[in-house]
């Protein structure tokens, strides 16, 4: 078919169906047969040389900014398990843990190396743990914790459902292994306030912890875990117990403890008094406590920004390896050479699957 006006060959995209086959024109039928409008992109070289430099120079920009704002938090970390443990016990440090005869107070001395702006937050931090082990996380009573003893379905926190023939509220092993350490801390001969309030989640507070359910027979066994609760609190305002039971999915992890709401300056040096309560000696796990500020991103955290960056650079090698392939190699424009390879003014069957057989003219 010839366009008005043309002055060189085109090609029209008329369809011819073959007498005899169905001429049903409806939506259902259009689809069923693959027959509805479609748009296809056609991948040019120069197109995706361009997708892929663009993406290069959106990548690398946002993995510099990400990393500059992980880069301008401040951390301490400091490990304390092992250096807490009175010397006759290095060798036996299990034994330490348990004895309650034994004094676990220890003091630590951090230094400030750069200024820490408030608030300053105070995690523990504790590894090779497996919070995401399945018998651990499952052992819990979700119902209990919102309903307290009017639930009495609590099978799935054996065996630490029950003491003494009395049911135990919290129930279930994450509640059993409480964290437990303790800290303080002073600048100088001034003690440093730590606020403990607003550090777990508020759905968690308002939605998953009852407001008027109170711990009951909790770690009265003799099987003794990590640390006890206050049977005067509810369960609701004992927001160590709400951090802690929102457990981690990776073996190291850092839970907060708490929030100190004065700057620090440079070469201040901050006195730690803590208690060694936490039994991480028996499997061989670690117990570090960090001070850290936060940047609009969060956290101190490089792996965003590293990641950017990788891609962004990866993205721009690629449209430079496609754009040398492609100067020594250039490929024709297929549409272009259509009439050229087929022919002019001949008219082609094509295959359009399901027994439909349409015919594609050139002119």
């Amino acid at each position: 078919m010839d366009l008005d006006g043309a002055s060189s060959p085109t090609v029209s995209t008329g369809v011819q169906e073959i007498p005899g086959r169905s001429t049903q024109r409806g939506a259902f039928y259009q689809f069923t047969q693959q027959n509805l409008p479609a748009c296809k992109p056609v991948l040019t070289p120069a197109a995706i040389i361009a997708t892929f430099l663009l993406m290069g120079l959106i990548f690398i920009p946002i993995g510099l900014v990400t990393l500059r704002a992980s880069n301008s938090v401040v951390e301490i970390v400091d490990r304390y398990d092992m250096d807490c443990i009175p010397e006759e016990y290095r060798n036996n440090k299990v034994a330490y843990i348990k004895d309650d005869l034994i004094s676990k107070n220890c003091s630590r001395f951090l230094k400030v190396l750069k200024p820490m702006k408030a608030p300053i937050y105070i995690y523990y931090q504790l590894d090779n743990y497996y919070q995401n082990h399945r018998r651990y996380v499952k052992s819990r009573s979700d119902l209990q914790l919102l309903h307290g003893l009017g639930y009495n379905d609590t099978s799935s926190c054996k065996p630490l459902e029950s003491s003494h023939n009395l049911p135990v509220v919290p129930c279930g092993l994450i509640a059993w292994s409480l964290f437990n350490d303790t800290y303080k801390f002073s600048r100088g001969p001034s003690e440093l306030k730590v606020n403990r309030k607003n550090i777990a989640w508020k759905s968690d507070r308002d939605h998953k912890f009852g407001k008027h359910v109170y711990p009951f027979n909790f770690q009265n066994g003799t099987l003794i875990g990590g640390g006890k609760l206050d049977p005067s609190i509810p369960l609701g305002d004992q927001e160590d117990l709400i951090v802690w039971m929102r457990t981690a999915a990776l073996p190291s992890f850092r839970k907060l403890y708490g929030r100190i709401e004065e700057d620090l300056d440079v070469d201040d040096v901050i006195v730690v008094h803590l208690k060694n309560n936490y039994n991480t000696y028996s499997f061989g796990g670690k117990k570090k406590l960090v001070l850290s500020t936060s940047s609009w991103l969060g956290g101190k955290n490089d792996f965003l920004g590293v990641a950017n960056l990788f891609v962004g650079a990866f993205c721009i090698f690629i449209s430079i390896i496609f754009l040398l392939l492609h100067m020594k190699n250039p490929r024709t424009d297929l549409m272009g050479t259509w009439p050229t390879y087929l022919g002019i003014g001949k008219t082609l069957p094509v295959d359009k699957g399901h027994g439909m057989v349409h015919w594609l003219y050139f002119s």
